[in-house]
């Protein structure tokens, strides 16, 4: 049965190897990812060619023209950070311009990185990148949003874990965010939240969130 890639229990610790927090935006910014259905698959390919790069994602949140990570690197380094990024954006790229008839459109921008070395840092943006829907004023409560780690994130970690992380400052966190969500999204995060909010495919406990069948087809299938 094939399903989400779901992430173990979070660490919470920084990582020998590398611990990285990671921004991606479209070009010019645009919406490409507008609909559930869209972003139902850029959350399945982050979760999944993650997965198969051997990175282990602790928090992630993803919009209609930009997501943000924060992970840690395998064993043999964060040596393979950009061509996982390039294998994500690649793909998608040629699945959403297929979708919208514009064979050969550019759709991702860039990538900004930033090699987490401090454990306050560290922390504040595991709390930064939970918490970013509400940052972008989509939801009033960051578990709302269907496509983010944070209900995840609440069920996973223990209540101190939780404790810990919500309570950091975020207020001060510098990253490239500079991103309007709202205007032009079509996104009915109401019913989406309320639709997604039961158990994935393989019927793991996973925080609430669940793989759609649509996004684990349409990714095998890009």
């Amino acid at each position: 049965m094939n399903s989400v890639p779901w992430p173990h229990a979070p660490t919470h610790r920084l990582s020998e190897k590398a611990t990285y927090f990671v921004t991606a935006g479209t070009y010019q910014k645009c919406h490409h990812f507008h609909d559930p259905m869209r972003l139902d698959v850029l959350q399945r390919g982050m979760l999944t060619v993650t997965a198969e790069f051997g990175w282990l994602l602790e928090a992630w949140c993803i919009f209609p023209n930009h997501y943000h990570f924060v992970a840690h690197s395998p064993e043999a380094g964060a040596g393979s950070l950009e061509p996982m990024i390039r294998k994500l954006h690649s793909k998608l790229a040629i699945w959403v311009n297929k979708l919208d008839s514009t064979p050969g459109r550019q759709v991702w921008h860039n990538y900004w990185e930033t090699r987490l070395t401090y454990e306050k840092a560290y922390l504040a943006r595991l709390h930064y990148t939970h918490a970013n829907a509400v940052h972008h004023g989509l939801v009033p409560v960051a578990n709302q949003y269907p496509w983010c780690s944070a209900a995840w994130f609440e069920r996973a970690a223990t209540a101190a874990q939780v404790q810990t992380i919500y309570g950091m400052k975020i207020d001060s966190v510098q990253v490239v965010d500079d991103f309007d969500v709202g205007c032009g999204s079509k996104l009915p995060l109401s019913k989406a939240a309320a639709s997604r909010r039961t158990p994935n495919e393989a019927g793991q406990d996973n925080g609430g969130e669940r793989s759609v069948g649509n996004a684990n087809v349409l990714w095998r299938l890009l």
